[in-house]
């Protein structure tokens, strides 16, 4: 087991399998040293633990617990390319999309989860840049979506 992954055990979290594509596209390709992923929607066990608006439907507590769920489908998609998370000399970048109500401004507290979950798992090596974005809507009705871009140490 990688460092990461016994991190992510003693957060009492494991990685979940990687959320098969729902359209034409990889959930992460590597690039050079780089791995990009797809967006990340909040699934567990092939489904969506709720739906909705942020803001209507889902609070923004509930919507930060389901940003850290993508970012954990995105550290799956990272290894499934990368081979092992301990290669992860650092993220890069998250973009947290947060399907919103239309006076719902609280995206940035939203998408934390996402970045929260990095820190804690991959501490200095989690700190990254960021944006959080309000949209109409996203896929399957999800409230939020989370892709990452990381850079990797080692052989390409």
């Amino acid at each position: 087991m990688s460092a990461v992954e016994e991190r992510l055990a003693e957060l009492g979290l494991s990685l979940p399998a990687v959320v098969p594509p729902l359209a034409a596209y990889q959930p992460a390709v590597q690039s050079g040293v780089y791995v990009y992923t797809s967006g990340q929607l909040p699934m567990v066990d092939g489904k969506l633990p709720v739906t909705g608006k942020v803001g209507a439907e889902v609070t923004a507590e509930e919507a930060k617990e389901l940003a850290r769920t993508c970012a954990l489908n995105a550290l799956a998609a990272v290894k499934s390319v990368a081979g092992d998370l301990d290669r992860v000399a650092r993220v890069v970048k998250v973009v947290g999309f947060v399907a919103s109500a239309s006076d719902f401004t609280g995206q940035p507290g939203v998408v934390n989860g996402a970045s929260e979950l990095l820190g804690e798992v991959l501490g200095d090596k989690g700190v990254h840049a960021r944006s959080a974005v309000g949209v109409a809507v996203l896929p399957l009705d999800a409230p939020v979506e989370v892709e990452i871009q990381v850079e990797l140490t080692g052989a390409v």
